[in-house]
């Protein structure tokens, strides 16, 4: 017991075994619902070759990389922060990069991602371009992922849908029908409003739990009525029908693990798959900086200007996370914010990231009570953790909203995303707007030259096609 705390400071950061052990287990608990979650985002999506990812075979992935690179950045890193598949990244691979890529291709970005992270946490990179950005967009960023992912939800539980006309482009309802009137739209509903009680008391474990709730509706419901699945008759569920035969444990599949290829870069071409790959840089970047300055002021461990202990080693295994989340097809991994729950409960070492390590290791034998989670009652879970992450905005002062030049690129940030469906055109309009707008008021001294680099690479990145086509007529 002495190494034990010698080695993870447990008593010097005023913690016992017990109290570590509890919030682990608290953490898991927050973290839960990213086993139901993730695969039903990932395997929702057909990519260009018309193949989907299975199921059972990403919940378990899924809860094999958070539980390995949970417990790694508890021994290394010796902080309570937990690991799973980042909400951000795995919608941006589902609605845009699959569209022009094969999973394995698209896990392939996802890998070499985790590689340049890695490089640039090692480098000490990572904090230079960091620092580059203006807080505003940092602020921005995470914003408009929430609101994309809020959208995303919306989309998914049938709650918003295209109207098939010019104006408006959306509406209220399945399939823009302008009503609310399907049962399992209805099911999305409730679930959510459930949700947002638990998450609004304050109650441990909020999501997992509106999960539970809504998916033991949804089965009753099903029971009932029998509506199958919306490709078999109208008013069905989306995607999966909440029934459960056979026995509620499986040995995991896993078989999506080394599934990679880096035949991306032949196939839609280097610079088209570079731009990819930056925008995952990108995403993963700032999603795990706020979130570790987040945690660590919680925690008590950080320092006035931010920075907590074993930082760098922090850098170096997040990065490594989503090396890991790639080559496992469970998308790329990252440090959760739901970690504040165990470190609510008093979680201050690596000791809890052990326990909540173990439990999603434990995870990967029930990927078949997972299945049967429907996406209307995800999609709740969708709308709730999006907009945790919208409420970043609040860190945005009113000083700072007033100045016009500030308040466009900030606002065109948040919203561009959810609008256009895609992170990477809402970071970079963002950049653009910024570099343009601040230079204009006579601010251009204040921005980083790496700032200008940057925005110089989404004007390419949004040009790319009239480039491609002039050199095409060349």
């Amino acid at each position: 017991m002495s190494r034990l705390d010698r080695f993870f400071e447990i008593s010097a950061r005023g913690s016992t075994l017990g109290t570590e052990i509890r919030g682990g287990l608290v953490t898991f608990i927050a973290m839960a619902y990213i086993i139901v979650l993730n695969p039903i985002i990932l395997s929702g999506a057909e990519d260009v070759d018309g193949n989907r990812l299975e199921f059972a075979q990403v919940s378990a992935t899924t809860a094999l990389a958070a539980g390995v690179m949970t417990i790694l950045f508890g021994v290394i890193a010796r902080l309570p922060f937990a690991f799973a598949a980042g909400l951000g990244i795995n919608s941006f691979l589902a609605t845009t990069v699959v569209g022009s890529l094969s999973w394995p291709e698209a896990m392939g970005l996802v890998v070499v991602n985790g590689l340049i992270i890695v490089a640039l946490a090692v480098t000490g990179l990572r904090r230079l371009v960091f620092d580059a950005v203006p807080m505003q967009l940092k602020i921005a960023i995470t914003s408009g992922i929430g609101l994309f992912i809020l959208f995303i939800g919306l989309v998914d539980a049938g709650f918003i849908g295209s109207t098939g006309i010019a104006s408006p482009p959306v509406g209220l309802g399945a399939g823009g029908a302008g009503s609310i009137n399907t049962v399992p739209t209805v099911v999305f509903v409730v679930t959510l409003l459930v949700t947002g009680v638990l998450v609004a008391r304050k109650v441990r474990g909020a999501i997992l739990i509106g999960l539970v709730a809504g998916t033991l509706v949804a089965v009753v419901v099903e029971a009932i009525w029998h509506l199958g699945s919306a490709t078999e008759k109208p008013g069905g569920w989306s995607l999966s029908v909440p029934t459960l035969s056979g026995s509620p444990f499986a040995w995991p599949d896993l078989s999506l693990v080394g599934a990679v290829s880096l035949d991306s870069f032949g196939r839609i071409g280097i610079l088209a798959a570079s731009m990819l790959v930056f925008t995952l840089v990108f995403a993963n970047f700032f999603d795990a900086m706020g979130t570790f300055t987040g945690l660590s002021r919680e925690a008590g461990l950080a320092d006035a200007k931010g920075t907590f202990p074993r930082l760098r080693a922090a850098l170096v295994v997040e990065g490594a996370g989503a090396a890991v989340g790639g080559a496992t097809s469970a998308s790329s991994n990252t440090v959760f914010i739901e970690s504040g729950a165990g470190i609510e409960e008093g979680a201050r070492t690596g000791v809890a990231n052990l326990v909540t390590g173990a439990l999603f290791l434990a995870a990967m034998f029930i990927a078949p009570v997972a299945s049967i989670v429907p996406t209307e009652v995800a999609a709740a879970a969708l709308v709730v953790v999006g907009t945790m992450m919208a409420t970043h905005l609040r860190h945005i002062s009113f000083a700072d909203i007033s100045e016009f030049s500030v308040a466009l690129p900030v606002v065109l940030t948040v919203v561009v995303m959810p609008f256009s469906y895609s992170i990477a055109n809402g970071i970079g309009v963002g950049f653009i707007a910024w570099v343009v707008l601040r230079s204009a008021v006579g601010k251009a001294r204040e921005i980083s030259p790496l700032l200008w680099i940057v925005a110089a690479g989404f004007l390419v990145y949004f040009a790319r096609g009239w480039i491609e086509s002039l050199i095409g007529m060349g």
